[in-house]
């Protein structure tokens, strides 16, 4: 009788032992629950978007993607969208995306008005667009269906470390280009400069991409206009012994590979603050360009039109109106060359308005320091026109983009002065 109550008590010490290990309860919390046809979202490799995704009441997914980590700025970034569904083939799946109240130059304002297709591959390489719809303001869903095990998601086809070490290889076996490494990102990897072409021709052009990680039409457009000049027909010479070519393919190397929207390692915008010099500890990726700069127009090769390429939701030329002794003729200019992109390209949004100002870019600081004609470049992520036909781009797109500003910048500097 003895020993049945011992153990008795002993057992329900036990019990209030293990009880006292085990968490609380969250007041208003559930378990999670499972999404039908899904298994699994994967952004744990390079170039993913970071994020987090729960169920929604209605059977959606909800994809909260994760700002940047900025460093004393007025902007505030989450747009980035890159992950592998891993489900069941068939399923049909709603995305919703969640965290897109972003802060543009000190203003607030939802991305999720500028999102409106997504692109989805099956094998990472042919890639195909749906629509994004937006049911509420700062709202934007998108539904997708799996053809097999895997689904690839991207805001726009995206091109990575890997697709530019590849490309990177197959510039090197021109003999018309020079590779340079010019410096080091905050985390080491290798800035490349590109020159494409003789650095004796009379006429010289500079084209930056990927100062903000998430953009990568530049890439495309870069690949399209290395291409074409490096083809060796009659046009491609005539075009290098007008015009030589340098340009720096991606900037942002770290923000690439980490999935970054905006900034580089240390939360540094790369295209803010050109209007300075550079800061070496917090942006050596805009140190080393500048450097190279310097040295350029040292030896007496400054750049006479630099491009700078991006990304967003509208597309336009950044024309700034800043207060140049170079201004008058630098808007002479960049109508030259607004209208030459709309006859040989299919630009269609236009340059921006009489009393644009956009401090800090390396548009305006290239003008302002350097009298260099410098514009933003930004390319649509939604629509484009093409042979008459609206269609949301691709990154074939943005390569024949490319190919076309060989005739732009041939024409550019035949009818500009040096």
């Amino acid at each position: 009788m003895h020993l049945a109550r011992l153990t008795l008590v002993l057992a329900a010490a036990t019990a209030l032992a293990h009880s006292a290990d085990a968490p609380a309860p969250i007041p208003g919390a559930a378990p999670p629950a499972l999404i039908p046809g899904l298994a699994f979202i994967d952004s744990n490799y390079e170039n993913a978007s970071p994020l987090w995704h729960e169920p929604a009441t209605d059977g959606s997914v909800l994809v909260h993607l994760l700002y940047d980590h900025e460093r004393a700025s007025t902007n505030r970034a989450a747009g980035h969208i890159r992950f592998t569904i891993h489900g069941t083939p068939g399923a049909r799946l709603t995305l919703e995306f969640v965290n897109l109240q972003n802060v543009y130059n000190g203003r607030a304002a939802s991305v999720a008005p500028s999102m409106r297709t997504l692109s989805v591959s099956d094998d990472g390489r042919a890639w195909r667009v749906v629509p994004i719809t937006h049911p509420a303001p700062g709202r934007a869903r998108a539904t997708v269906e799996l053809t097999g095990p895997l689904l690839h998601v991207a805001r726009i086809e995206p091109y990575g470390l890997p697709e530019l070490a590849a490309f990177l290889a197959e510039l090197r076996a021109s003999p018309l280009t020079e590779i340079t490494v010019i410096g080091k990102t905050v985390q080491g990897r290798d800035l490349e400069i590109v020159r494409l072409g003789d650095p004796a021709a009379p006429r010289r052009v500079f084209l930056r991409a990927r100062a903000h990680p998430w953009e990568p039409g530049g890439n495309w457009v870069l690949q399209g206009l290395a291409r074409r000049l490096l083809r060796g027909d009659a046009d491609a010479k005539k075009f290098l012994a007008r015009t030589c070519v340098w340009f720096l393919p991606m900037a942002n190397k770290d923000g690439v590979a980490a999935g970054r929207t905006r900034f580089n390692a240390l939360g540094k915008d790369l295209n803010r603050d050109w209007n300075a010099p550079a800061d070496p500890a917090l942006a050596p990726e805009n140190a080393a360009l500048e450097r190279w700069l310097e040295g350029m127009i040292a030896a007496g090769r400054k750049p006479d039109l630099a491009l700078e390429l991006h990304n967003d939701g509208n597309g336009q030329l950044h024309v700034t109106r800043a207060p140049s002794p170079h201004l008058e003729r630098h808007l002479a200019r960049m109508a030259i060359f607004e209208k030459l992109l709309r006859r040989h390209t299919w630009f269609t949004e236009g340059a921006t308005g009489p009393a644009f100002r956009n401090t800090g870019t390396l548009g305006e600081g290239w003008l302002l320091r350097f009298g260099i004609d410098a514009v933003v470049h930004e390319f649509n992520t939604n629509v484009i026109t093409v042979a008459g036909e609206k269609v949301a781009p691709l990154g074939r797109h943005w390569e024949a983009y490319g190919e076309s500003l060989a005739t732009v910048f041939f024409d550019y500097f035949g009818e500009t002065a040096p």
